[in-house]
């Protein structure tokens, strides 16, 4: 038989899928039982399956390497066997990914204007004065709805012992979303039998969800307004996704050179058949090139004047420029106190616990601690620039911290959590393999959560780094109700 679960070892990790070798969890018995029946040959048959759906679907995604000199297209890296969360889990999670990125919201706006928190002393000054994504060119601007992250993905962890946490906020260019509706077409393609034993929620109106949500920030009254998505291009290497989602859309994907700013202060797209006025931008540049009047004056990716016609209410960008100002690792560590702040609210999900190394006491316990803890700059993303202690030489951890003493406003520090695992077929079984979760938050008239999200996995054995730009793949993710099971 192909997975034999008795063989399978969770080494004193919470799982996803078993609470003891060779015991799977109630609501995953189905699932096991399903795998733990077919054979060898049929196992290797369907993952073949899923690998000629990702081919022929196209679903690639874009790897820099310095060895080849360039970009490489790679075929998506996915696991047959999906990861599972019971609804009734998923529900507080939900309210508490709401809450969330509500505070961030009110954040971002209350930065961008009266400084409330600052004033206050909930928020140091000198972080804001050091933060590299504040955008002075956005001081004083109100958005549609008061809203500047209207697409947020905020990464989950689950420790040892099943509290789950979040890691990380994303809330300039969140990407991973399409990588999540394909990976349910390639399980429905390729298991089309285990949709019978469950009541998994469905996470394919999600593009419906986003168009919904883009138009209802659109400044003119119109049954369709004109929705664009702005890409750097087929280089980047998000492009996958940026076609993606106009295409689900029915929205155009446009580049800089598409669009132009007129004598009123619009934003027009040329097309064959002459100007075409533009409501709203869902944008995937960042900030620092979308305009140069007002950002970069090098950059030829964004489209001149495209500030001064946001700013005059003329058009919606999503997300709003300045946004990045909570987006940024030190950041995050206050976050439990804006939710308490414009809230009044205690946090439904924690932070994983935070060392700021701009704090002197706290800094001094990270230097003396480096091989006990992972260390992250503010604003990389991509597992790129950060050091994990308990796995670093102690020449890497020298270098953190000069690092570190040189500018300790750019590091936090946090334990290295014991992150949940969930089978991993590797050959004709299964081991475990470390895992984290991004769902997105979709915020404009009203809020909306994806069921599940984006589920990243470690493929190398023991490695807590699942981004696919270093070696990590993908599942699908149920949400499962288990009334009636």
């Amino acid at each position: 038989m192909a997975i034999r679960w008795k063989d399978y070892r969770i080494k004193g990790f919470y799982d996803e899928l078993l609470q003891a070798t060779g015991r799977s969890r109630a609501w995953a018995r189905p699932l096991c039982k399903f795998f733990r029946s077919i054979s060898d040959a049929e196992l290797a048959d369907r993952r073949a399956a899923s690998d000629l759906a990702i081919r022929a679907m196209g679903i690639t995604f874009t790897v820099y390497s310095e060895e080849e000199g360039g970009s490489i297209d790679r075929a998506w890296p996915f696991d047959i066997i999906p990861r599972v969360i019971r609804k009734d889990e998923w529900d507080g999670i939900e309210a508490g990914l709401k809450q969330r990125v509500q505070a961030l919201n009110l954040f971002i706006d209350d930065i961008y204007h009266d400084q409330r928190i600052v004033k206050d002393g909930v928020f140091p000054a000198e972080i804001l004065a050091d933060s590299k994504n504040f955008r002075p060119q956005c001081v004083g601007v109100t958005p549609q709805n008061g809203v500047w992250a209207h697409i947020c993905g905020s990464d989950l962890v689950r420790d040892k012992d099943g509290t789950m946490y979040v890691l990380e906020d994303n809330l300039r260019v969140p990407s991973g979303v399409s990588y999540m509706l394909e990976n349910r077409a390639v399980m429905k393609r390729t298991f089309p039998e285990l949709f019978e034993h469950y009541n998994i929620q469905p996470v394919d109106e999600y593009p419906s969800q986003l168009y919904e949500c883009l138009a209802s920030i659109a400044p003119r009254e119109a049954e369709f307004p004109e929705i664009v998505v702005l890409t750097p291009g087929i280089y980047n290497s998000a492009y996958f996704e940026h076609s993606y989602l106009a295409q689900q859309m029915g929205a155009e994907l446009v580049e800089g050179r598409d669009l132009l700013v007129g004598d009123d202060d619009c934003v027009y797209m040329r097309t064959v058949a002459g100007l075409s006025r533009v409501d709203v931008i869902y944008r995937r540049i960042d900030d620092l090139f979308l305009d140069p009047e007002a950002f970069n004056p090098d950059s030829a990716l964004g489209v001149p004047g495209l500030m001064r016609a946001w700013k005059k209410g003329n058009v919606a960008l999503a997300n709003a420029p300045g946004a990045g100002v909570a987006d940024d690792k030190v950041v995050y560590a206050f976050v439990p106190k804006m939710i308490k702040y414009y809230l009044e609210q205690e946090p439904l999900i924690p932070n994983v616990p935070t060392y700021l190394c701009i704090d002197k006491k706290e800094r001094d316990y990270v230097l003396a601690n480096l091989d006990k803890l992972v260390v992250k700059p503010a604003n990389e993303s991509g597992g790129y620039g950060m050091l994990i202690g308990p796995q670093a030489s102690p020449k890497e951890r020298a270098k953190f911290a000069r690092l570190i003493r040189r500018d300790p406003r750019n590091y936090i520090a946090q334990p290295l959590l014991t992150l949940s695992t969930t089978p991993t077929l590797v050959d004709t079984h299964a081991e475990p393999r470390h895992l984290d979760l991004r769902p997105f938050i979709l915020s404009g008239t009203r809020t909306y959560v994806t069921t599940g999200g984006l589920t990243r996995v470690a493929l190398k054995r023991g490695s807590t780094v699942v981004n696919s730009s270093q070696g990590g793949g993908s599942k699908d993710t149920w949400i499962i109700d288990t009334d009636g099971m």
